[in-house]
């Protein structure tokens, strides 16, 4: 079952097949001015996404039928830069990992303060989404070994072809392309793409790195700094 209403913030599809969970989920975010549609299953979780066009998803791990969250996000995240946050009952670290390797932006345990979800969720948009009007302005296209880091589109771009990348790994990139030749260590990284009050661990970082090396290959010229963190160039 899908519902929704129309609010001036934009629109989040929550999927989640607890209706309590969701529905507490759901009055909290339209109290901030949010239009939110619902989702039972990982199947109407990726055909609201691609009907509603929102500019967040939140998704529970554990679904019922074929496709649960982390595959949700996965398929999401292989052809768009919509931000992620997961919601989980489980608390391990391997959970919390491929989750955020999957390219979730946050990672949400339950049970949870539906006030910090709505903070977590503020949090991830204003980061994927970038500064307002009066904000910092970056050059448009920055330069990291043979990729293309597109600030206004938001697009990574390896020899004039785009490479999907998740909110959080572009933020990541870019993070590294505005800085080339500096050795930045993980807490550097963690309080420059997820910002000071993230609360986690620096393996945070590791697994993003990962991904972006993945996906990026050895167009992208990005080191480690043995006891530090990375250094591109």
């Amino acid at each position: 079952m899908l519902t929704g209403m129309v609010a001036e913030q934009g629109t989040i599809v929550v999927v989640e097949d607890d209706p309590n969970i969701a529905d507490l989920v759901d009055m909290y975010l339209r109290r901030e001015g949010f239009r939110v549609v619902q989702a039972g299953t990982g199947e109407l979780g990726l055909a609201a996404i691609e009907r509603e066009l929102p500019r967040l998803a939140i998704l529970d791990v554990s679904l019922p039928g074929g496709i649960d969250g982390l595959e949700v996000c996965r398929r999401v995240r292989s052809n768009r830069s919509l931000p992620v946050l997961m919601l989980t009952a489980r608390d391990g670290e391997v959970d919390r990992v491929l989750g955020l390797e999957m390219g979730a932006d946050d990672y949400v345990t339950k049970p949870f303060s539906p006030r910090e979800l709505v903070a977590r969720v503020k949090a991830i948009l204003r980061r994927s989404e970038g500064p307002g009007p009066g904000g910092a302005r970056h050059a448009d296209v920055l330069i990291a070994g043979r990729v293309e880091v597109d600030t206004v589109r938001r697009e990574a771009r390896v020899d004039g072809s785009v490479v999907a990348l998740a909110s959080k790994e572009f933020q990541l990139l870019q993070f590294f392309a505005e800085r080339p030749g500096r050795a930045l260590s993980r807490q550097q990284l963690l309080d420059g793409v997820w910002g000071p009050g993230w609360f986690g661990d620096d393996r945070t970082v590791d697994a993003h790195v990962r991904q972006l090396r993945k996906k990026l290959g050895d167009a992208l010229p990005l080191n480690t700094v043995w006891g530090l963190g990375y250094r591109l160039g």
